[in-house]
């Protein structure tokens, strides 16, 4: 007799058959409707929507799979991990994701994924970095986190794994993706690494619990750091890179692109520069980013403040998200007025902070909903 499942339990098992991926999974729903609808069809149905005879394996796949003890199998081994299964059918399923073509339908999460994550920016480059990328990554990362912004990046070697310490470091958010399932990290040596990013971020994955770290899982991984983002930095990335995979997906997604320069002479910023040759945002500082990116992210703070409850606007965030500043937001704040606008030069008088350093941090308290800017650059309290 067969299993009956749910459609969290159903979309989970579509995932796990080997060939089948999102794009396969979206036009099965599209047919079927519920993914339990999917197993209930036969052989001819299916093939009519997956095409044939290229997909037999696919087809067959699901024909045997209801019921089978595949599902439990990943189920208790989630469980064992502490791996939460978030499919598109709950709520705490990230919203800029969901809103991507072909996203993912389960996200394997070991660690936390939180309302703030909306405000995103990924992070990515180069395995083989030089000591100049490393030191722009972290920059990069450590001024990111002071402004509330959660950062994406892919758990790999050189790059990515700066800006993850850096995030860790300032006490900010970040999110792995990884490219394999969470029952082993790669590479290895970042094992440590990982669960310091489970404790006070996420790892994510949207494959299989045992899925090894395929060569063709990294292109949709790329995705995924895309998806997860209002925009993709690019630190350093030779002309071959997975890093400009995800910058190609980030423009597919409709997300912004950056491009930080480097030496000319330095194959390891020959992608980059293609890439601003190519029409990418340079990004010289976090200021780049910021600029360009701010409006979006307000934008999505504001929805997270307002609920459409009858009482009328609520803040859904946690009180801490707006109380907990580190020393030097609550001296920006200080100084920034109530009822009147200060210009940024005065800012920078009355705080003794340079100019470059007190932008990232306004931007910051502005995301947060503390302070507003009005024309001119003035800055005054929300």
């Amino acid at each position: 007799m067969k299993r009956e499942m749910n459609s969290k339990e159903a979309l989970v098992l579509l995932n796990l058959i080997p060939g089948l991926g999102p794009a396969g999974i979206c036009r099965l729903m599209d047919a079927f409707g519920k993914p339990e609808d999917v197993f209930r069809a036969g052989p001819v149905a299916l093939r009519a929507v997956l095409g044939a005879p290229a997909q037999e394996p696919v087809v067959n796949g699901i024909l045997t799979a209801e019921g089978g003890p595949a599902l439990l199998e990943e189920l208790r081994l989630a469980k064992e991990e502490g791996v939460r299964i978030v499919t598109v059918f709950d709520a705490d399923y990230p919203g800029l994701l969901r809103t991507a073509p072909y996203s993912p339908p389960v996200l394997y999460v070991k660690g936390t994924i939180v309302p703030e994550d909306g405000a995103a920016v990924a992070l990515v480059g180069t395995r083989s970095a030089t000591p100049y990328g490393l030191s722009v990554a972290k920059s990069f990362s450590h001024e990111l986190t002071r402004c509330g912004i959660t950062v994406v990046s892919g758990l790999a070697e050189g790059i990515d794994a700066a800006g993850h310490e850096a995030a860790l470091q300032s006490g900010g958010r970040t999110i792995a993706v990884v490219g394999h399932g969470l029952t082993h990290i790669y590479p290895a040596v970042h094992r440590k690494l990982a669960e310091r990013i489970a404790g006070s971020g996420a790892l994510v994955s949207e494959f299989p619990m045992k899925m090894p770290p395929l060569k063709t899982n990294f292109p949709r991984r790329n995705r995924t750091i895309a998806g997860l983002s209002f925009g993709v930095v690019v630190v350093e990335a030779p002309l071959k890179s997975g890093a400009l995979i995800t910058a190609r997906e980030a423009l597919d997604l409709n997300r912004e692109v950056f491009a930080v320069p480097g030496p000319i002479q330095s194959p390891q910023s020959r992608g980059c520069h293609r890439l601003i040759k190519e029409g990418a945002k340079l990004a010289e500082d976090v200021r780049d980013l910021l600029e360009e990116l701010a409006p979006r992210l307000r934008e999505r703070l504001d929805e997270w403040k307002q609920s459409p409850a009858e009482e009328g606007p609520v803040n859904r965030l946690p009180p801490e998200f707006f109380q907990k500043l580190t020393a030097e937001e609550q001296v920006v704040y200080g100084a920034v007025p109530a009822g009147k606008s200060m210009m940024v030069d005065t800012l920078a008088g009355v705080t003794t902070m340079p100019p470059a350093k007190l932008l990232p941090l306004l931007t910051g308290l502005e995301l947060k909903g503390l302070i507003v800017q009005r024309p001119g650059q003035g800055f005054s309290r929300g």
